[in-house]
């Protein structure tokens, strides 16, 4: 066999190859041998007709045909490692001349992987917000840590903002009501936004066992996006008791004895969630400073099958959850179909220059996974899938998608040698050690920024594998 590569553009080449007649001789046999299990021919036993039977009785050409179908992979596979190219896809395949007993030969156009120049990247300098927390912060954390211990008391008097009411409702659609419509003793807290919109308006002021109607669009059920004219009875009316802040409520609320002692941890908490926000945040800039300084050209067929996947995954996926289609999710989004088209593919590039980027970084500095990385990869991954660590590691054996696990865990490796690398301020001009958060941020971001689980990533993956 005999190949040759022509490039075509950055991220496109062709290959030419040719292969000698003879070395089809192990799939034409395969051929001959599976046409015999499919085929009768009287006279004859089953997987015993003759190859000269079958070229008579169902043409050489069905068994040519067979016979290329069978050795294509292999030769372009061959073709492939020859040229040590990092291809994308599947290829587009061409055979430009078969004849019998001579020559078999064909082309293959197929995206590749661009030649990435990775820059000096430790002159890289980003600014991070400061992480600075206020009295006001820490009584908000404490307010809210107070909310959940709230107590209710059943009042007579009218429903006010703030109360938690039971109530009964009952929807229904062009004035019938629906099976799935009718709901009793459901407990309401009057301002939360947690039911259906219109629902506050139509409660307050009632008292036990008044009732009133109002019309609100469905947000689940069989009637999902239509009108409905909803009827709410009250049944309860309870006002919200909060307790005391003092010592007493630290020690119900807390390992703490004393009310200081808890707003005390309180601020080491939010001290702790802004420095891990202000690690994400450096990640994020210098990854976006550092695309900047890398040409990345996209093979078009990659990008076009990522938009797609990620139309696809928000449409029948994300939207379907929350009982929106893609018109709906438009319109409280206050976007135009085109002006979403443009931020999907916008989205994409990103996602595909960066795991490109970053692949190549993994390459540059020698990074490699260990099982123990790994394993604590995994176990992120599934408890944030909700599945358990033995069945999301089933899951991925399963599915083939360990490669896929091992490459987000080194793009994560790859992005905290660049930050580590990289000058990170703060909005007060204070030069920012990450190297704690940064571990612990580049963990939580292993599964590489804007381009984890994509139609990228799966095909690179897969024709790589």
């Amino acid at each position: 066999m005999k190949s040759a590569v022509e490039t075509l553009n950055p991220t496109r080449v062709r290959l030419t190859v040719e292969v000698p007649f003879e070395e089809l001789k192990d799939s034409l046999d395969a051929a001959y041998k599976k046409i015999n299990q499919q085929v009768t021919v009287k006279g004859f036993r089953k997987g015993k007709i003759p190859a000269r039977v079958i070229d008579q009785r169902f043409g050489r050409g069905a068994v040519l045909e067979e016979a290329v179908n069978d050795a294509l992979p292999k030769f372009y596979t061959e073709a492939v490692n020859e040229a040590e190219l990092n291809v994308l896809g599947q290829p587009d395949v061409d055979i430009t001349e078969l004849k019998d007993n001579e020559t078999l030969n064909f082309t293959a156009e197929v995206d590749i992987r661009p030649a990435i120049e990775i820059p000096d990247y430790s002159g890289i300098e980003v600014e991070v917000d400061a992480v600075e927390i206020a009295d006001e912060d820490v009584d908000k954390a404490v307010e809210e840590l107070r909310e959940r211990f709230a107590s209710t008391a059943p009042v007579e008097r009218a429903a006010e903002e703030g109360d938690v009411v039971t109530i009964d409702l009952e929807a229904k659609v062009d004035g019938e009501v629906l099976e799935d419509g009718v709901a009793s003793g459901v407990s309401y807290t009057i301002g939360s936004g947690e039911l259906l919109e219109g629902i506050d308006d139509a409660v307050k002021g009632l008292e036990a066992g008044g009732e009133a109607t109002f019309t609100s669009e469905l947000k689940g059920g069989s009637a999902a996006g239509k009108e409905s004219e909803v009827t709410v009875k009250v049944t309860q009316v309870a006002k919200r008791e909060l307790p005391e802040l003092d010592d007493d409520f630290a020690q119900l609320a807390s390992e703490f004895d004393t009310l200081d002692e808890l707003k005390g941890d309180s601020r080491k908490r939010l001290e702790s969630a802004r420095q891990f926000d202000q690690a994400t945040q450096a990640q994020e800039r210098v990854l976006e400073k550092l695309l900047e300084l890398v040409e990345v050209p996209v093979p078009e067929k990659l990008l076009e099958d990522e938009v797609r996947t990620r139309k696809h995954n928000l449409e029948h996926h994300q939207l379907g959850q929350m009982g929106l289609d893609l018109a709906k999710y438009l319109e409280i989004q206050g976007k135009t179909e085109e002006e979403f088209d443009a931020e999907t593919r916008e989205q994409a590039v990103k996602g595909i220059k960066t795991q490109f980027v970053l692949d190549e970084l993994v390459n540059k500095e020698k990074l490699n996974v260990n099982q123990e990385e790994l394993t604590e990869h995994l176990m992120r991954r599934a408890q944030s899938s909700g599945m358990s660590p033995d069945q999301f590691a089933q899951a991925v054996v399963e599915g083939g998608q360990v490669p896929m696990l091992v490459g987000e865990v080194a793009r994560g490796k790859a992005l905290a040698v660049v930050v580590e690398a990289a000058t990170v301020k703060d909005t007060n001009g204070e030069v920012i050690d990450l190297d704690d958060e940064d571990d612990e941020a580049a963990a939580e971001g292993e599964q590489a920024p804007e381009a984890t689980e994509t139609a990228a990533e799966d095909k690179a993956d897969k024709t790589e594998a």
